[in-house]
C-alpha cells in the first residue's frame, strides 16, 4: 500500500504563483528580489491556514536558488530546491517558538548565526507562532534582529501580532495575510479537484469554502474528509454538510420564519431532526448567527451578493427574507445567539440551552433592554402593516359628538421654602468641605408633593456617603434660612421610581399625549381601551 498524503500537504504552494490570495504579499516579495533588496527580519500576520508558513518557505528557496526566474520564481529544480523542498536543507532552519520558547533556545539561535552558509547566499530562520516566546527570549531575539550578519534572514510568523514586543516589531518589515475569500478558495479546489478524479460538485466545492472561513488548509481538510467518507462516490452539498456537522441556510431560513411568527413547536422540531441527523447545537448556534449577520447586511444593501460573497440564489433568498424582518428584530437576535454561543461552549446539555433560547424567543419580551423593546415594537409594527389586526370602531350614536380625550397634566409640589433652598444649595456645597464636597457637587435638591426636600444623588454609592452628613445639611439650611428642613438622601434610580409611581411618568415629561398609542393598542385582539 503506497503511503497516503494529506491534500493540504501535497498541494502546499511550491511558487509564489501557486500562492492563493495574497497578491498584495506576493508582489512584494518577487520586488525585492528582482531588485537585490532583501531586508534582515520579515514579520508574516495573519489568521491560519493563510500561507504565511508557505511563503516564507517559498522566500527562503528563492533567495538561495541558483537559476531563479525573471520574476524572482525558485526554480525547484536546482540543488538548493530540492533540498528545501524535501526538508533537508541546512540554510533553511524552522523553530516552532511553541515548543522552544525559552531563552536558550534564542541563544542557540546567536550562537550560529555566526557562521556563515556552506552553500547558497543565506541562512534563513523561519520562527513560527513567534508571539509564544517568553519575555526573556523576545529580549535575547532583540539583539539578534538590531544588528544581524550579513548572511542571515529572519520570518517570523503569527497569529498574533498584539503580543510581540513594539521593540521586535519596529525591527521587521510587517506583511498582513488576508482572509482568502470563499470565491478563490472554491477556485482553487475545483483544480485540485480535478488532479484527484474527485466527483464533486461545484455547490459543495462553494460550502467547503464557506466553511473554512477564509483558511485554504481548512478547506483542504475538509474535502479530504469529505472524500475519504464517501470515497468513489458523488459528493453533494448535502453530503458535506453532513460530514462537517452543518446545517443548510433552508433551516436557518425556516427558523428565522417561525422565530418571526412565534411557532414554538415548530422550532422544538427543528432542533429535534437536526439532533436525529447528528448536527452538533454549538455549531448550528455559530453558523445562524453568521446567517444573522448576512441577513443583516441584505436588510441594508439591496444587491448584496457581492459584498457577502455568495452565490446569486442564496443571494435571493436572503433578500426574500430581508422583506420580512426588520433590522432592530435581527439585530436583538444576533445579540441574543452571541450571548448563547458562548454560554454554550461548557455546557453538558447543549440541546437545552438552544431549545430554551428559542422558546424564550417565542414568549412575550421579558427583558428591559433597548433592543428587546425595539425588536418587539418592530413585530408589531409589521404585523400591522401586514394587515394581520384590524381596527373595529363602534358606530356612532344620533347626535352624539366625540370628545378629543384631554392631554393628561402634571402637577408638581413645588413650595417657596423649596425655592429657597435651592438658592442657597451652591453656598452649602462649596462650605460643606473635603472630600464630601465632589459628591454634593454632582447632587441635586429635588422635591416631589410634599414639604420634604430630596438629595439626589448620582448611584447608591454616592447616597450612603452623603446619608450619614444630613444632620449637617439640615443644621446649615437651618442657619442660613432658619427653617427647619426634613431632609432626605436618595439615589437617582430611586427618585426616579417614586416620581413615576406618584405621577406615572417620567420627570422630563410634564405633559404627553397618548393618543396615538392608544390607536395601536386598539388595534390588538383582546386588549380594550377605556375612554
Amino acid at each position: 500500500m503506497s503511503e497516503y498524503q494529506a491534500l493540504y500537504r501535497k498541494y502546499r504552494p511550491q511558487g509564489f504563483d501557486s500562492v492563493v490570495g495574497q497578491e498584495h504579499v506576493v508582489k512584494t516579495l518577487k520586488n525585492q528580489l528582482k531588485s537585490g533588496r532583501v531586508s534582515h527580519a520579515y514579520l508574516f500576520c495573519g489568521t491560519r491556514g493563510t500561507g504565511k508558513t508557505s511563503v516564507a518557505k517559498i522566500f527562503a528557496k528563492a533567495i538561495n536558488c541558483l537559476n531563479p526566474s525573471e520574476d524572482g520564481e525558485p526554480c525547484n529544480k536546482c540543488e538548493l530546491c530540492v533540498a528545501a523542498n524535501e526538508g533537508r536543507s541546512v540554510n533553511v532552519i524552522e523553530i516552532d517558538a511553541a515548543s522552544n520558547n525559552s531563552v536558550d533556545s534564542i541563544r542557540e539561535i546567536r550562537e550560529e548565526v555566526k557562521y556563515t552558509p556552506t552553500e547558497g547566499s543565506y541562512k534563513v530562520y523561519i520562527i513560527d507562532e513567534v508571539h509564544m516566546l517568553s519575555t526573556g527570549a523576545h529580549n535575547a531575539l532583540l539583539k539578534t534582529l538590531e544588528e544581524p550578519p550579513k548572511h542571515v534572514v529572519f520570518i517570523l510568523a503569527t497569529t498574533d501580532p498584539q503580543k510581540i514586543p513594539a521593540t521586535i516589531l519596529s525591527r521587521c518589515q510587517r506583511f498582513d495575510f488576508k482572509r482568502i475569500s470563499a470565491q478563490e478558495i472554491a477556485d482553487a479546489l475545483k483544480s485540485y479537484t480535478e488532479k484527484e478524479g474527485i466527483d464533486i460538485e461545484e455547490d459543495a466545492l462553494y460550502l467547503i469554502a464557506r466553511l473554512a472561513d477564509g483558511s485554504m488548509r481548512d478547506s483542504l481538510s475538509i474535502l479530504d474528509q469529505c472524500s475519504a467518507f464517501y470515497y468513489g462516490e458523488h459528493i453533494t452539498r448535502e453530503k458535506v454538510l453532513e460530514v462537517a456537522g452543518s446545517v443548510d441556510n433552508s433551516v436557518f431560513i425556516r427558523v428565522t420564519d417561525n422565530i418571526l411568527n412565534k411557532n414554538a413547536q415548530a422550532l422544538i422540531q427543528e432542533v429535534d431532526e437536526m439532533m436525529i441527523n447528528g448536527r452538533d447545537a454549538g455549531q448550528f448556534v455559530k453558523d445562524y448567527i453568521a446567517y444573522l449577520r448576512n441577513l443583516f447586511i441584505a436588510t441594508a444593501i439591496p444587491d448584496s451578493a457581492a459584498v457577502l460573497g455568495i452565490s446569486g440564489e442564496s443571494a435571493a433568498e436572503l433578500g426574500e427574507q430581508a422583506k420580512r424582518i426588520t433590522r432592530d428584530e435581527v439585530t436583538y437576535l444576533i445579540n441574543v445567539f452571541s450571548k448563547l454561543d458562548s454560554d454554550i461552549k461548557y455546557a453538558s446539555n447543549k440541546r437545552v440551552l438552544l431549545e430554551i433560547c428559542l422558546i424564550k424567543l417565542c414568549a412575550p419580551v421579558t427583558e428591559n433592554s433597548y433592543d428587546a423593546v425595539a425588536a418587539k415594537l418592530s413585530g408589531i409594527e409589521r404585523e400591522l402593516k401586514s394587515g394581520k389586526y384590524t381596527k373595529v370602531s363602534a358606530p356612532a350614536q344620533s347626535g352624539e359628538v366625540k370628545k378629543e380625550k384631554p392631554k393628561k397634566k402634571l402637577n408638581k409640589a413645588v413650595t417657596e421654602d423649596y425655592k429657597k433652598a435651592v438658592e442657597v444649595w451652591a453656598d452649602i456645597v462649596s462650605e460643606f468641605g473635603n472630600p464630601n464636597d465632589i459628591i454634593l457637587k454632582r447632587a441635586e435638591l429635588k422635591q416631589l408633593d410634599g414639604e420634604k426636600i430630596y438629595v439626589v444623588c448620582a448611584n447608591e454609592s454616592n447616597s450612603r456617603v452623603i446619608e450619614t452628613k444630613t444632620d449637617k445639611l439640615k443644621d446649615m439650611f437651618a442657619e442660613k434660612l432658619g427653617i427647619d428642613f426634613e431632609i432626605e438622601v436618595i439615589s437617582k434610580k430611586d427618585f426616579d421610581k417614586r416620581y413615576e409611581l406618584i405621577y406615572g411618568t417620567t420627570e422630563e415629561e410634564e405633559e404627553y399625549d397618548d393618543s396615538s398609542w392608544d390607536n395601536l393598542i386598539s388595534t390588538m385582539p383582546g386588549i380594550e381601551i377605556e375612554q
